[in-house]
């Protein structure tokens, strides 16, 4: 049964999120200042702030009570614990606590003592914490118990003086009726008993009155308890040097994904390889590997244990088995701006890698600007006779003037079409030997491989699509735009080509600081004349999905000819 490779959906959203992520850690740089941002900032703050010390008091509140062991007594009676944690931070209990600590030695305004006082109530209770942070641990508990005492104080004056107040408002009530009373008791005119009977009622007036005084004068006053009295802090408060440090590490990579973030939503190159596939509107046909003992060398087809070779024959295959390709066997490959040097190595392994497969190969260099192919493949190349067609019919100028062929050891050999400079590019670009010689891969077993400038630079590639109908874009993920594919998909469209897939190759600058770095240095690095360790391949854009490689085109093989 053949396997069946799964598309991944643009809405799947844990892809989405895997992708995302790793497009924010292609900027390590920005992560890490973030987090070196946040680390300083921690330490900063842990060593240039001053100790301070905290000493915490719990105080029981409770109400004015006539007979505290009286069953169903409580002590929550008209309690209001928010209003009770308001009066424990007010002027008043701070102006106490300040008198109080004046005496001590201690001179601190009121509003300067509030500043450094916490009132909390813990849930479900009556108990109201005073915690005050101070220079010192001494000066801390000293506060905090003047505070507690002075809240104390204030709500017993509080209470008592609201009994005074009631007991005052009785004695005023009886004062009229002792007064009647003794004004019926001298004046014994009228019925006995009329006189009698409000005698009675005077005497039970003032007998509740005076039993309403006494109640009151035996209250029980007491605010509350001062049940954890505070004592001298033993280490300073606050958040330590490691805590600091953690935070701020947290806090940094917080600013470092923000900027990251900021720094991907206005980048305008290629963020993932789905987002190329979805602008160029080609497949992705392969990423390159690094290799720093190639630096120099063109061909990678016939070098021993070559990943990169490895890697073109995997994109010839795929593009030997391409309907598309199959059908003309002709390539096109260019690449979007800047220099030609990827592409002409990637056209060159490619017409080594079909040799391989025994095809007859011709790679025509058709960059008639900077040519230089043939000078990078060096002794590789050598001339031979053109063929009869192009002595008889041409004039000696590019493309008849001269044809090489190139040996790949151990893999066969392909013929070379240098590119020659011109006076007229266009015109030779479009000219018929041109055309004749696209053709020959209409001849069974041939294969026709056009290198052409970038696609954006100059016209030369536009020229001729019509005659090499696929393209392959060779192209670096960290530099092109968005834009850039997507303009090179609507040229290539509208001069009647089609875009057969991309190639992604290594950044060369991160590749050459490395490949700059003396022998000694390498020696030292490498520690002793071992071989050099083979390079792990840079592929920073490839997401993981084979979909995105493997599966990307039909491996039907075409049948067989007869």
């Amino acid at each position: 049964m053949t396997p069946v490779n799964r598309v991944l959906d643009d809405q799947d959203e844990p892809a989405l999120l895997r992708d995302q992520f790793r497009q924010l850690l292609r900027y390590r740089a920005l992560l890490a200042a973030g987090v070196v941002i946040g680390l300083l900032g921690g330490g900063y703050l842990a060593l240039s702030g001053e100790d301070t010390y905290t000493a915490t008091g719990e105080v029981l509140v409770r109400s004015a009570i006539a007979d505290p062991f009286a069953s169903g007594a409580t002590a929550d009676k008209g309690i209001n614990i928010g209003s009770e944690r308001q009066t424990a931070v007010s002027d008043t209990v701070g102006t106490l606590a300040a008198g109080t600590l004046l005496k001590k030695g201690d001179d601190v305004a009121a509003r300067d003592l509030l500043a450094g006082l916490q009132v909390t109530n813990p849930p479900n209770t009556l108990t109201l914490r005073f915690a005050y942070t101070g220079a010192t641990p001494e000066q801390s508990r000293a506060r905090a118990e003047a505070l507690a005492n002075a809240y104390l104080a204030h709500r017993k004056a509080r209470t008592e003086e609201s009994i005074d107040n009631m007991a005052s408002g009785y004695r005023a009530q009886l004062k009229p009726l002792e007064e009647k009373r003794d004004q019926l008791e001298e004046t014994g005119t009228g019925a006995a008993d009329d006189v009698t009977s409000a005698r009675a009622n005077i005497i039970v007036a003032i007998s509740e009155l005076s039993r309403k005084i006494s109640e009151l004068k035996a209250l029980d006053t007491t605010p509350g308890y001062l049940n954890k009295k505070p004592v001298a802090p033993t280490e300073p408060t606050g958040a330590g040097l490691p805590l600091l440090l953690g935070l701020g590490g947290v806090v940094g990579l917080a600013l470092g994904l923000l900027l990251s973030w900021v720094r991907l939503v206005f980048d305008p190159a290629v963020r993932s390889t789905r987002e190329l596939v979805r602008s160029l509107g080609g497949p992705l046909l392969g990423t390159l590997p690094r290799e720093r003992g190639a630096a120099g060398a063109v061909l990678a087809i016939g070098r021993s244990g070559s990943r990169l070779a490895e890697e073109y024959r995997a994109v010839a295959f795929r593009l030997a088995y391409d309907p598309s390709f199959a059908e003309s066997r002709r390539l096109l490959v260019t690449a979007p701006r800047g220099d030609n040097e990827e592409a002409a190595a990637a056209a060159a392994n490619l017409a080594a890698a079909f040799a391989e497969m025994g095809r007859d190969v011709l790679l025509v260099e058709a960059d008639l600007r900077t040519p230089a192919l043939a000078r990078a493949l060096g002794s590789a190349a050598h001339e031979v006779r053109p063929p009869r067609w192009a002595a008889e019919e041409g004039d000696g100028s590019w493309p008849t003037g001269g044809r090489s062929n190139v040996d790949v050891p151990g893999s066969g050999a392909f013929a070379l079409i240098p590119g020659e400079t011109v006076d007229n590019v266009p015109r030779a670009l479009t000219s018929t030997p041109v055309g004749r010689i696209v053709a020959e891969a209409d001849r069974p077993g041939s294969v026709v491989i056009v290198l052409a400038p970038p696609v954006l630079s100059y016209a030369d590639a536009v020229a001729l699509v019509d005659r090499v109908e696929g393209v392959m874009i060779v192209c670096d993920p960290r530099e092109v735009h968005r834009s850039d594919l997507e303009r090179i998909r609507e040229i290539i469209g509208a001069s009647g080509g089609s875009v057969l897939g991309a190639l992604l190759h290594p950044s060369r600058r991160r590749l050459s600081r490395s490949e700059r770095r003396p022998k000694s240095a390498r020696r030292r690095s490498g520690g002793g004349d071992g071989p050099t360790p083979t390079a792990e391949p840079d592929a920073p854009e490839i997401t993981g999905d084979p979909t995105e490689t493997l599966g990307l085109r039909s491996l039907t093989l075409p049948t067989a000819r007869r």
